[in-house]
């Protein structure tokens, strides 16, 4: 045990019940864990290789929490301080990043920030005071590279609910959903659906600018870089058609709270004849909840919608891609007293757009500085892979240098400008922020974590820098983060 953590465990005896309001965590091989830490905690997970049944003729091997798929939900309060005990019982280092929270950098679980690993056969212990409330996430933050065995290609996910200190809302009871895939392979292209955000105007500068370096790298006998495709489509650990139904009544109101646990994809979700009342979008309640036909989440994102069940029957709720669905992404929706083969209908079509949940006018607070950040892809250029720059600079994990620096308490506005047709959900770690412009049209109140631009786009986004130190700001897509799409804010 290095000399930090002994000092650092020594001080429990003194330090008491204040342990978990100071943020710290605690590094220990396995061999030392034995009466070293007599403070029981809250909660613990423990990671491991383990084997997931999505079907009974279906069963894949990967890293889980606890040995289950989802990992197991974590419900905290808001405000009250949390013990975790993380346990690795594999051979490589680990982190787990509390997605969405607002914590220390040693405790958020990111190594570019300077989190600790958690190491093989030993564990941390994590003490924090959680928020903000909502629906929130826990995952692994591995770079993977070209294991598709690593990272979020494993099934390393769960999720994380923090009690407001007011009620969120009327409903009958709440039904958490968790997207997943499995069996990941390597392809050249993709089919990812790009045409279902609105507004969808692109920017000619940016276009140009992408298809002009995109013709060059053909030209000159490159091939597309890698994409990543999945065999297996999941909804809790799950194939559509095995595992319990969703059991539901006439008139029920059911609050499902969803994550878009993909290391690479985006999801859609619809139910027939059923619409969706938005109240949040990544845990944060939406200034104008609506009733939509369908969701659509990128990356990491997630989705707390009501759902008032008045159309008797047994459904099929499932991604709108019927390849997808028909490969197990979907989950059966029965009626009390209902009986028969679950139903799908394909709802007609629908663009997504944040600036429906949205004040109804839009006056977002001015910045103290704007940060102008271009994204562009390098095609094919690391080996087959593709490599991402922001304003030119690929993410260095060796010099691990950050690209702007902050001051505490100062309103920022990253002005991101996508050079490239993906879709790139970005998230910034340890704050929230606020989408203020979406494809040159002017927005407010809509609060998140990750977000989705568009191709060949632009968008704002405000933050306040209210953490010190190190935070992370990077594209969800683990393709696309582990070859250079990360930055760090360091704020002083």
């Amino acid at each position: 045990m290095k000399r930090r953590d002994f000092l650092q465990l020594s001080g429990m005896a003194t330090l008491g019940g204040t342990i978990s309001s100071l943020g710290r965590s605690f590094t220990m091989p396995g061999s030392t864990l034995i009466g070293a830490l007599a403070t029981q905690p809250d909660h613990k997970l423990r990671i491991d290789r383990s084997l997931v049944e999505l079907a009974p003729d279906h069963i894949v091997s990967t890293t889980t929490y606890n040995g289950q798929f989802p990992g197991p939900l974590l419900r905290l309060t808001e405000g009250k301080p949390t013990v975790l005990d993380v346990y690795n019982d594999t051979d490589v280092p680990e982190q787990l990043h509390l997605h969405g929270q607002t914590v220390s950098a040693d405790v958020d679980g990111a190594a570019e920030e300077g989190s600790p690993f958690i190491p093989p056969h030993g564990m941390r212990r994590l003490a924090f005071t959680p928020g903000p409330s909502g629906l929130r996430f826990y995952h692994t933050h591995l770079v993977a590279g070209g294991d598709l065995t690593a990272g979020q290609y494993s099934g390393q996910v769960g999720t994380v609910y923090i009690e407001p200190r007011q009620d969120p809302g009327a409903f009958d009871r709440e039904v958490f959903l968790v997207l997943k895939e499995f069996d990941p392979f390597f392809s050249k292209g993709g089919d990812m659906a790009m045409d279902f955000l609105q507004p969808s105007a692109r920017d000619p500068l940016l276009e140009e600018r992408g298809e002009t370096a995109m013709k060059k790298s053909l030209a000159s006998g490159a091939a597309h870089g890698y994409e990543v495709g999945y065999q297996a489509f999941a909804i809790n650990g799950r194939v559509l058609g095995h595992g319990d139904p969703i059991r539901v009544k006439v008139g029920e109101r059911v609050m499902f709270h969803i994550v878009n646990g993909s290391a690479t994809e985006i999801r859609s979700l619809a139910l027939p004849q059923h619409t969706f009342k938005v109240v949040a979008l990544d845990g944060n309640p939406v200034p104008h909840p609506v009733e939509v036909p369908m969701l659509w989440l990128g990356t990491a994102e997630r989705i707390s919608a009501i759902v008032e069940m008045k159309h008797p029957g047994v459904w099929v709720m499932g991604d709108l891609a019927d390849d997808d669905r028909e490969h197990g992404m979907g989950i059966v929706v029965e009626y009390a007293g209902q009986h028969g083969k679950p139903r799908w209908e394909k709802p007609k079509p629908f663009a997504w757009d944040y600036r429906r949940f949205a004040k109804p006018d839009a006056h977002p607070a001015e910045p103290d500085e704007i940060f102008e950040m271009t994204f562009a892809k390098q095609n094919a250029a690391l080996g087959g892979f593709n490599r991402w720059t922001i304003n030119d600079v690929a993410f260095d994990m060796k010099a691990m240098k950050p690209l702007f620096q902050l001051h505490h308490g100062r309103r920022y506005r990253l002005r991101m400008h996508n050079a490239s047709d993906d879709i790139h959900p970005m998230h910034l770690h340890r704050h929230s922020f606020e989408i203020t412009r979406i494809a040159g049209q002017p927005t407010s109140g809509i609060i998140k974590d990750v977000a989705m631009l568009g191709g060949y786009q632009s968008m704002d986004v405000d933050f306040t820098a209210d953490q010190r130190g190190l935070s992370l700001f990077h594209c969800h897509m683990q393709l696309h983060m582990d070859f250079g799409f990360m930055a760090l804010f360091n704020c002083i």
